[in-house]
């Protein structure tokens, strides 16, 4: 392959975004369809990029990466495209990162996975109905720190184009969903006009044929 592109990991909101900014890029990629907690994810093979056994996984050649939000941001960076938006100096990087930031460890990390873990894993993790509904409070809490963002800078978190925040953002809202999390209108309206985006659309095709969320 020309930029010598493999992904491993499907399934997931995290592997989705992989995918998701892969197709954005108009990038080739070699792919792996394997899932958490399969079993596929604990063999010599793929402990060898991962000793942390979660997807998704990033090869560029030699280089491997992990962390979603990492891959994403790499991708954009190494792959530039006018259809992307990208930070121009220091400030804007800071302000990117802030956004990104503020998406994996408040809606992401904080709030849904907890929900993940207390409710649709809770044979794994426990059952703590309170810890959920509060997770699920603290998420919509956070997303009013969005709403006007994205009055301000409409259609996307950075005007005119999408970001990779946008990526780590949408992924939560779709996590959301499948949670059953009310959303507020305009993040309903702005994650139908995201859903629009082809890319959008092959990579939920691609990284959920065969895995469940």
């Amino acid at each position: 392959m020309a930029n010598d592109l493999t992904l491993w990991g499907a399934g997931t909101s995290r592997a989705m975004r992989a995918h998701w900014m892969l197709l954005e890029l108009g990038l080739d990629y070699q792919f792996h369809p394997i899932g958490s907690r399969t079993g596929e994810t604990q063999t010599s093979e793929f402990l060898q990029l991962n000793p942390r056994h979660k997807i998704p996984v990033l090869q560029h050649g030699s280089f491997v990466l992990t962390e979603s939000a990492a891959i994403v941001q790499y991708l954009s960076n190494t792959f530039a495209s006018p259809l992307i938006y990208t930070a121009a100096d220091h400030r804007s990087r800071a302000m990117l990162d802030e956004w990104c930031y503020f998406i994996i460890s408040e809606l992401d990390a904080g709030s849904l996975y907890v929900v993940r873990r207390h409710d649709g894993l809770k044979q794994l993790y426990g059952d703590a109905p309170t810890a959920v509904e509060s997770a699920k409070s603290y998420f919509l809490h956070n997303l009013e720190a969005v709403v006007p963002r994205l009055e301000r800078h409409h259609p996307y978190l950075f005007g005119e184009r999408l970001s990779v925040a946008d990526v780590l953002l949408m992924t939560c809202l779709d996590w959301a969903a499948s949670e059953r999390i009310q959303l507020p209108e305009p993040i309903i309206r702005y994650r139908m006009r995201v859903a629009l985006r082809p890319a959008y659309q092959e990579a939920l095709a691609r990284n959920f044929a065969a895995h469940r969320v």
